[in-house]
């Protein structure tokens, strides 16, 4: 099984989410930002290093919000999800996605997530 880390990173009632390529696996679904998790690295060690690689910005991790684990053509994953925030005068650069959107939680659903990622998508309308 594969461990990836999901940076929730939320502004008031917003969160970051992030379209992966085409040309990706599970082409052009919706995720939160994030990465495999490498050998010897922790969840919060991954999420900074892969959100880095992605959007250029460097995040603060914070609390542990909840995981998932799906099982892809390509393998199973378990999704350790965390709250992050990063300073705002920062610019996201699109590295690694097609697109990256600030949605409001309450309309989360509106987006076509990466199977991994529903769970939590459903955790946060239901906390929030």
């Amino acid at each position: 099984m594969t461990k990836v880390a999901a940076a929730i990173i939320k502004s008031g009632e917003s969160v970051l989410i992030a379209q992966r390529k085409k040309t990706d696996q599970v082409p052009l679904k919706w995720e939160f930002p994030g990465g495999k998790i490498e050998e010897g690295e922790s969840p919060e060690e991954c999420l900074k290093r892969e959100i880095k690689e992605e959007l250029n910005i460097d995040i603060s991790v914070h609390k542990y919000f909840g995981s998932s684990t799906y099982a892809y053509e390509h393998g199973i994953i378990e999704l350790l999800a965390y709250f992050a925030s990063y300073d705002f005068n920062q610019e996201i650069k699109l590295l690694s996605h097609a697109a990256v959107k600030w949605v409001e939680i309450a309309a989360l659903d509106m987006f076509d997530f990466a199977p991994a990622d529903i769970p939590i998508v459903n955790k946060l309308k239901n906390k929030y």
